[in-house]
């Protein structure tokens, strides 16, 4: 199994390396921002680096398209934000499997990512019972 790791740095990046005792046995890659935090978590890992900011950044549809298409991964997984939506909708269309994690810390309200990519996540996981009530 071939396992994408896409999110933004920070706090994104976190969540996602948190999830070690699954990834580290695997074959895996990662994208995320080019950033002092991510180049330091991630030293000697396999990164691709993407644009930021991720919101208004259209490169980013060209790079996923790019990177799946060389990679092939048969899992995408991420936490968010903005940069894993072109993986996840492009990702179907190679044929990866998708998993979306909605950060822990969204406790009002979802997160712009979670809405998108929900309709293509082929699991969508959330931390608070109440989220439920937005994605069934």
């Amino acid at each position: 199994m071939k396992v994408c790791l896409v999110g933004s740095s920070g706090g994104h990046l976190t969540h996602l390396y948190m999830l070690k005792p699954f990834w580290q046995e695997k074959n895996h890659f990662w994208v995320t921002f080019n950033k002092e935090d991510a180049n330091s978590l991630l030293k000697g890992e396999q990164k691709y680096n993407c644009y930021f900011p991720t919101n208004r950044n259209i490169h980013n549809t060209f790079l996923a398209w790019k990177i799946l298409r060389k990679e092939k991964p048969d899992l995408i997984i991420s936490s968010g934000a903005a940069v894993a939506v072109p993986f996840f909708y492009l990702g179907k269309l190679f044929g990866a499997k998708t998993i979306y994690i909605e950060v822990y810390d969204r406790v009002n309200k979802p997160t712009m990512t979670g809405k998108l990519v929900y309709p293509v996540a082929d699991k969508f996981i959330v931390q608070w019972k109440e989220f439920k009530k937005i994605y069934p």
